[in-house]
């Protein structure tokens, strides 16, 4: 089991953009611009984005579209300095909860096929691959893996979610609830 680290999590605002971005040019080959993450803070009125922080130190962030009764995922990270200590994983919670607290029925993603870390988290909450978008990546046309979850409302998702959300707060019962 990982070490786990104590963070709180809450919704994105304006001021955490500029630590986000850091993480964002840690993360990927092709970062979101600035402008990107402020047209979905103030103008996308589908996008729920969350931040993890450890004091008052923005340690990763997630974020996603509820449309209609879809959650798609758009963006995972976590500073380096800070992997291995399951904060991914808290966050990947917290979207599950905002998307049911929305009103999603399923949750879907994209996935680099070579995120192997990032494919086993998603399959221990749910996800199934169900298909491949070719090239999808444009720095180096690697393909992704598309995942969905089954329906969320169902018994046997909800017992399953409950009995890892609370294997993860039994070690650590920090602060999930959104701010």
């Amino acid at each position: 089991m990982k070490q786990m680290t104590r963070i709180s999590i809450e919704l994105m605002r304006m001021d955490h953009v500029p630590r986000v971005l850091t993480i964002e040019r840690q993360s990927f080959p092709m970062p979101w611009p600035r402008d990107a993450y402020q047209h979905e803070l103030k103008k996308n009125r589908l996008a729920a984005y969350l931040v993890a922080k450890t004091g008052e130190a923005v340690v990763g962030y997630a974020g996603m579209w509820l449309m209609l009764e879809e959650a798609h995922i758009t963006t995972i990270a976590v500073d380096p300095d800070w992997r291995g200590q399951r904060i991914g994983e808290q966050l990947l919670v917290a979207l599950f909860e905002e998307a049911m607290r929305r009103g999603a029925r399923w949750m879907t993603l994209e996935v680099r096929r070579s995120n192997l870390v990032a494919q086993s988290l998603y399959r221990k909450y749910g996800f199934r691959e169900v298909g491949a978008r070719k090239g999808y990546y444009s720095d180096n046309q690697e393909d992704a893996l598309i995942m969905w979850t089954g329906n969320l409302r169902e018994p046997a998702f909800q017992e399953r979610f409950q009995t890892l959300k609370d294997e993860l707060d039994r070690e650590d019962p920090g602060d999930r609830d959104l701010v």
